[in-house]
């Protein structure tokens, strides 16, 4: 049966036929035959249906886009590489964009493959008003460039704090999805300020997006005493507070982490988590974290980064203190944890298991030679949850292991992060799901080939995944991408003016 009738004049513009159909929200899980008209879900029924496009889907799995809360990869060949991973919404939210208004303006004028949007960033904030920097559109660029910058991670007085407020919650009006939050980048910043934005962010009605103060587990300082800050500000402010890759920042502390967590929740305090299923992360070299006389507090040598520019290793506390001097903004990849290792591997499940934790990629940008031309060359490298986080998801938690059950993972990639965001942006309450009236962003996938072939030396997109549309529209069809089609949308905060 339909799940809304349909009147025998509606113009049916594509039909998916025979799928394996999950609705994470109502529970649907059967197959059925999906109606798109207008950029929107118009059926979903067993009964058969005639379009002008009819793609036969059988033996496939249909489900809503991926929702990635947190991808730094914001350029049309990173969104179109995403896109091959199934995604359909990628947000800039831990590090946000700053100014908001010319960062949406200039992807909307450009085209963007898939659906795209900002938080307001405080550490872009802070190098604007404290060393002066002239901030474009390409914030991540920009954190990245300036790194070395003096000021801006510092703590500050009374009156500059009014002034990163006020420029923060000016971004909120031009449409920000809430605030980005890099205090591990500045831990030295000053507590005070953090439950200052906090406070602003529970005034608007906003969320917070956090990289924790702290990634060690080593006192002072440790990831557990970073994650007690968040849920202090939840307590003090009542403000929404999500904890970004909940993964690396807990670091081996994660049973400890997320039995704060679930604690917190338990007391109704409103926070939400994400993670990605790799124990290398990615950031720029000149990070506080990662200065040589810390390394030992996240279990980490020198030998553990490596840098994307040059394809080293990094040798020594020498050569580290080297390149952090000479670019403090080059791309790295670090290895956290050692995925051979048992304890190490157990960790890493622990932290993508965490109750209502939503998976989440922290994509970066690629390195190199990475002109706006198709294929990638292979001169070109990323961090692979750049490119194969939702595909590695399922082809290693759900099928491979099997800790995941398939409609749970659906889940986690899709309804739990469109909830994160709905209550900031309304248009998140039409993504998501598989029903009548939402949006059609949707991905189509085999269960038994879906799999991430990326490393960290070779930027290879997901396979088994053979159609994803944004608003009713092929980005990736049969595993091709549209190079044509630009359908993403802005996705905009409630208190856009």
């Amino acid at each position: 049966m339909l799940l809304r009738m349909m009147s025998s004049e509606q113009q049916i513009d594509l039909v998916l036929a025979g799928a394996r159909v999950i609705d994470p929200e109502t529970g649907l899980d059967e197959v059925r035959n999906v109606a798109v008209s207008g950029g929107r879900i118009a059926a979903v029924t067993s009964d058969r249906l005639a379009g002008d496009v009819v793609v036969d889907v059988s033996n496939r799995v249909l489900t809503p886009g991926f929702i990635d809360l947190h991808s730094h990869a914001q350029t049309v060949t990173g969104l179109r590489l995403q896109a091959l991973d199934g995604v359909t919404t990628a947000l800039e939210l831990e590090a946000g964009a700053l100014p908001v208004r010319a960062a949406y303006a200039e992807a909307a004028a450009e085209g963007r493959p898939i659906n795209f949007g900002y938080s307001a960033g405080w550490a872009l904030a802070r190098m604007r008003l404290l060393d002066g920097v002239a901030l474009d559109a390409s914030s991540f660029d920009m954190f990245s460039k300036y790194q070395g910058a003096p000021n801006w991670r510092r703590p500050v007085g009374a009156r500059d704090m009014a002034r990163v407020l006020d420029l923060l919650e000016e971004q909120i009006h031009d449409g920000a999805l809430g605030i980005g939050m890099l205090v591990g980048y500045a831990p030295d910043s000053g507590r005070g300020e953090y439950y200052a934005v906090a406070s602003l962010a529970a005034r608007l009605g906003v969320p917070t997006f956090t990289h924790t103060r702290f990634m060690s587990t080593e006192e002072p300082g440790t990831s557990l005493e970073g994650a007690l800050e968040v849920i202090a500000a939840a307590a003090g402010t009542g403000a929404h507070m999500h904890m970004c890759h909940i993964n690396s920042s807990s670091n081996r502390m994660i049973d400890d982490v997320a039995a704060a967590v679930d604690r917190a929740r338990g007391y109704g305090l409103r926070i939400t988590t994400e993670a990605y299923p790799y124990g290398s992360a990615s950031t720029v070299i000149g990070a506080a974290f990662l200065a040589p006389e810390l390394l030992h507090r996240l279990g980490m040598m020198p030998k553990n980064i490596l840098c994307l520019s040059t394809g080293e290793r990094v040798a020594d506390a020498a050569r580290l203190a080297q390149l952090r001097q000479e670019d403090p903004g080059a791309l790295i990849q670090f290895d956290w944890l050692d995925e051979s290792n048992p304890a190490d591997l157990e960790t890493l499940q622990h932290s993508l298991l965490f109750a209502d934790t939503a998976i989440a990629s922290d994509a970066v940008p690629l390195v190199g030679r990475t002109g706006e031309t198709w294929p990638i060359a292979d001169d070109v490298f990323t961090h692979p949850r750049s490119v194969g986080c939702y595909a590695r998801t399922f082809g290693w938690l759900v099928r491979e292991l099997g800790v995941l059950p398939l409609a749970e993972a659906v889940r986690r990639c899709t309804l739990l992060p469109a909830q994160i965001l709905e209550a900031a942006a309304p248009a998140m309450k039409r993504k998501g799901r598989i029903q009548v009236g939402a949006d059609a962003d949707i991905v189509v996938f085999d269960p038994d080939a879906i799999a991430s072939g990326a490393t960290a030396t070779r930027v290879r997109p997901s396979t088994g995944i053979d159609h994803v549309l944004v608003g009713g529209t092929f980005v990736v069809r049969d595993e091709h991408i549209q190079l044509d089609h630009l359908p993403g949308e802005p996705i905009f905060g409630r208190h856009r003016t």
